[in-house]
């Protein structure tokens, strides 16, 4: 039983290795080209260095290996963006520094980020969704870490609000990639979309009483919470 188990998982491990083989060539297949060309199983097969019989056997059919492409390029992009959403800096530097790595990985990557857009409500979407919960996860925080008193509509608000900002900077750069002349340039794009993001942020917290400094520290910002006075005197 155990020599069998231990056949099965080394033979788990290659058909792994083997997929993951497999995707990294249709990733560079498609890097390769415009995006929305086609590519063929047998280009990915010859990049891989195996037969096209071979990939067909880790995937059901066409359908399955794209689909399996997708969420490739997705957890890609995903796996370097959530790591950038953190409270390290200043809220203009956190910003800007989610922003400009989804703007940088798609410049460098725009026919694979074409290919897996392509189906929104797939992989893609559920890319998204993880970097819009890390997103909501530190807005959460933020929003301990000062203090704020939300009632339970605004509480509620959070989760779609992180949602809203995540899909309408990638709504934003979706369209500014996909069209023929890309302008602004990508530094223009990363400027006009970390100050609307901010925009926002801040328009919710001058609601909520806060008057908040985007180029303070954040560890110098929490005790620099400027609370806004009412016309009876009392701070909120």
């Amino acid at each position: 039983m155990g020599q069998q188990d231990g056949r099965q998982a080394r033979w788990d491990k290659h058909n792994e290795e083997r997929r993951a083989q497999i995707l990294d060539a249709a990733v560079a297949v498609i890097d390769e080209g415009e995006p929305g060309a086609e590519f063929h199983v047998q280009q990915i097969a010859a990049r891989a260095g195996l037969n096209r019989t071979v990939v067909y056997r880790h995937f059901d059919d066409r359908a399955d290996l794209d689909r399996a492409i997708r969420a490739h390029i997705s957890d890609d992009l995903t796996a370097g963006l959530i790591p950038e959403v953190s409270l390290d800096g200043t809220i203009n530097q956190i910003i800007r520094r989610v922003v400009t790595s989804y703007v940088d990985w798609v410049v460098e990557h725009p026919a694979a980020h074409a290919f897996a857009a392509q189906e929104l409500s797939g992989p893609f979407e559920q890319g998204t969704d993880r970097i819009a919960t890390a997103v909501n996860d530190i807005l959460q925080l933020a929003i301990t870490l000062l203090g704020v008193d939300l009632d339970d509509d605004e509480q509620a608000l959070v989760d779609p609000l992180a949602h809203g900002l995540v899909g309408a900077v990638f709504g934003a750069v979706r369209r500014w990639v996909s069209r023929e002349q890309r302008a602004p340039e990508a530094k223009a794009l990363v400027d006009l979309l970390s100050q609307s993001v901010w925009n926002l942020l801040d328009g919710h917290a001058r609601r909520l009483g806060l008057s908040l400094d985007p180029d303070l520290a954040l560890a110098d910002l929490l005790p620099a919470v400027t609370p806004t006075v009412t016309a009876d005197g009392t701070g909120s």
